[in-house]
């Protein structure tokens, strides 16, 4: 029977139980702070990341991982038997990484065969889809199989978010000084919606708690739901709003996990980001 393993990046924001998988690994970004890097999860965990950034004035910076990083999990995989790899990563919309596993890819020459695929997600948008190529692969699945599991599942993921402050959006250039000041002054939650890869500014809340409903109604209108993940940054309300997901798709586990440094750097403290795997896509 043939083996597959699965390789991600350190953007999906796994939950420990399946970051630990035996059949999968993941390849870290590095975070910059001034001169010092780090790299994500494996020397910087998610606490000492908060902790450095409440610490120092200028916003850390992320970077994909390099060719050769993806080179050496391809070939670990293969030394340890597997017959192919389906390498799932951060939307290259958002990321070099994407690039730097193709490149990884077309080196190995008659190694190991790699599927590289663009998941057009992130966080645990791309974790459900790294979580269903794990499955897919224990159960048996082959090469193309896997690959085609994932590819079924990248049209029926959907994810969205929403800040608890503007200061990191600020702080890392995306949006001006100005802006952020009027933000702040007018107490505007904004709402994220990831749409075809790239991060697009959703309806902006005057509360919180109607930023959080907003996440669900816009979920729930997408139709049939089949997997629920909660992720977010040290947010102090992160229980109501699991109250408010589990009232909504009761019957359902929902996984929930920490965002981690890659998407922190954008998003700051507080940030929550529903992300949902629908029974079938709607357009």
């Amino acid at each position: 029977m043939a083996r597959v393993e699965v390789v991600t990046d350190s953007a999906s924001d796994l939950p420990v139980d399946i970051a630990h998988s035996d059949n999968l690994a993941i390849v870290p970004l590095t975070i910059r702070f001034g001169a010092v890097e780090l790299r994500d999860r494996s020397e910087l965990s998610i606490d000492e990341f908060w902790e450095r950034c409440e610490s120092q004035d200028s916003p850390p910076e992320t970077s994909a991982p390099a060719p050769g990083d993806f080179r050496e999990a391809f070939l670990a995989a293969a030394d340890r038997g597997a017959d192919g790899v389906v390498c799932v990563t951060m939307s290259s919309s958002l990321s070099a990484t994407y690039q730097s596993a193709l490149t990884a890819a077309a080196d190995l020459g008659d190694r190991i065969r790699v599927e590289v695929i663009d998941s057009r997600s992130v966080t645990m948008g791309e974790g459900l889809i790294v979580d269903r190529a794990l499955r897919v692969a224990r159960e048996g699945g082959s090469l193309d199989g896997v690959a085609s599991a994932v590819a079924d599942l990248i049209p029926r993921v959907r994810v969205r978010g929403t800040l608890d402050t503007l200061d990191y959006l600020r702080r890392g250039g995306r949006i001006g000084n100005a802006q952020a000041l009027l933000g702040s002054l007018l107490a505007i939650k904004p709402t994220l919606v990831l749409h075809e890869g790239r991060v697009e500014p959703g309806q902006r809340q005057r509360t919180r708690g109607r930023a959080l409903r907003q996440l669900v109604d816009e979920g729930r209108s997408e139709g049939l739901v089949e997997r629920v993940a909660v992720v977010h940054a040290h947010a102090r309300d992160i229980e109501d709003f699991l109250s408010l997901v589990k009232e909504t798709w009761p019957g359902l586990d929902v996984v929930v996990s920490e965002l981690g440094p890659v998407i922190g750097t954008h998003a700051g403290p507080g940030a929550i980001g529903l992300c949902l795997q629908l029974a079938n896509p709607i357009s």
